[in-house]
């Protein structure tokens, strides 16, 4: 018996062992390379952009499971750019596994311990939960939902998160740019935002309206895009997949830090979807396709192809009227690319970014003073907010356009671009990792935030029936 009870107990100090040293493994430091990244069917050129910089805690070996084809081409040709880029010139060595079992191979497998997702959306909610439930961590281009379906097993992911212990987190770049920042920061300050106002379902209190292009160029390269990508079935629709960015940043701009719940904090009042119309010779241009693929041809009207990747959402949240819209153009004008406009509308002054012709299709924002002011008192309040802002944030500095309307002047070394904004979130992504968790509100914000998208989707669908 004696001799029992010390065989037992020698078998649960190697077991208690076994798992101190499983435990300390799963805990990140900050430690060089320690972070093993693995990509996952890389079908937007999003996932490359995880890669355009280092990062002194991810290893330079990433792991890529895909099935072959195009999209893990297209991939594997960007991550080979930054390697040979003149400046900054990054060292990854990619080592790839192509085949139908991509999935399973890589789950098998494990070779990293953070999956980034970035491509057909139909699938990535299913691609989520798997790697999850493998005890993986993931960082997931946006949409992680693009129907109620998914958004139904997306609530489904973040539960097997927490119980697994891993972070499921996705990338919202649009919370680097600085003139978003700065709208924030300012909005937070009384003596110049004043309170936020509600707004009315013909007067919302907060707009935000995103121009994007099909034809672009990236990293100094033309784009090439998949044919699947102009499926709304597996990219999501306009309604689906830009605004959430845009519904992220109400949230983030308008309740900084408070946990939004869908259930009880989200009222939607109205919601539109329409159509882009492309051309043969357009589609054969940006996705190098000579014919539209079969999966295409449903939305194929007298040769033009009709995409669903237009649509706005009206609704509430804690009782603050905001509207989002997302517009899809074949190609930008000249000079142009991708445009923002957002205006927050606060009882002393409305902050409105522009990113217009007469901007140089540069985003920029302005201070406009609302009627009844008095305008002397806010200019000098206006003055001494300001420097607080430019404390943290150097060089940032206050033009005087007319008597109501001021430009925030925001130095050149701010505007690093949207490609840049991909590192950004990687490093506060890192930081979690390090932190073993992530901010308190987030996840149920990410819930309220594909929550709103999908109904959103549901209910302009039912109107065009």
């Amino acid at each position: 018996m004696k001799k029992y009870l010390i065989f037992t107990l020698a078998s649960l100090l190697l077991m208690s062992s076994c798992f101190t040293k499983k435990a300390e493994s799963d805990v990140f430091t900050g430690t060089p390379g320690e972070v093993k990244l693995i990509t996952l069917d890389p079908g937007h050129f999003h996932a490359a952009l995880v890669q355009k910089d280092s990062y002194d805690q991810v290893s330079d070996k990433i792991y890529v499971y895909a099935p072959d084809g195009d999209d893990v081409k297209e991939h594997l040709k960007k991550i080979e750019g930054y390697n040979t880029r003149t400046d900054s010139p990054t060292k990854w060595q990619e080592v790839v596994y192509k085949g139908p079992d991509f999935l399973e191979r890589m789950l098998v497998e494990k070779k990293g311990n953070v999956m980034v997702t970035a491509g057909n959306n139909r699938k990535k909610t299913e691609y989520i939960k798997q790697t999850l439930m493998a005890g993986i961590h993931v960082l997931a281009d946006k949409p992680m939902a693009i129907n109620s379906e998914n958004f139904s097993l997306l609530k489904e992911c973040f539960d097997i998160a927490g119980q697994k212990g891993v972070l499921l987190y996705d990338i919202m770049t649009e919370r680097n740019e600085i003139t978003t920042m700065l709208q924030r920061e300012l909005s937070l300050i009384p003596a110049v935002y004043g309170e936020q106002l509600k707004g009315s379902l013909a007067d919302p209190a907060i707009v935000k309206e995103s121009v994007h292009h099909f034809f672009k160029v990236v990293s100094g390269n033309p784009l090439k895009r998949p044919a699947w990508f102009f499926d709304v079935t597996q990219q999501g629709e306009g309604i689906v997949d830009v605004t959430t960015h845009l519904v992220d940043l109400v949230q983030w701009e308008a309740f900084p830090e408070q946990v939004i719940d869908y259930k009880n904090d989200i009222e939607l009042l109205d919601a539109n979807r329409w159509t882009t119309s492309i051309s043969p010779e357009e589609f054969k241009q940006v996705t190098g396709t000579e014919a539209y693929p079969d999966f295409l041809k449903k939305d194929v009207e007298n040769d033009t192809l009709k995409v669903y990747c237009n649509g706005d959402i009206l609704y509430k949240i804690k009782g603050v009227t905001a509207k989002v819209s997302v517009i899809w153009n074949y190609t930008f004008p000249k000079g142009g690319g991708d445009t923002h406009f957002s205006v927050m509308k606060g009882s002393k002054s409305d902050l409105v970014i522009r990113q217009g012709k007469e901007q140089n299709y540069q985003p920029e924002l302005f201070v406009e003073a609302v009627k009844g002011v008095d305008l002397a008192a806010y200019e000098k309040d206006l003055t001494a907010s300001m420097e607080k802002v430019s404390a943290k944030y150097p060089g940032v500095a206050l033009n005087k356009i007319s008597d109501s309307v001021w430009q925030i002047e925001i130095p050149a070394k701010y505007r690093v671009g949207h490609e840049a904004h991909f590192g950004q979130v990687t490093e506060h992504f890192l930081q979690y990792l390090k932190d073993g968790k992530l901010p308190e509100w987030e996840v149920p914000n990410m819930l309220a935030k594909y929550y709103t998208t999908t109904s959103a989707l549901d209910m302009a669908k039912a109107k065009t029936k």
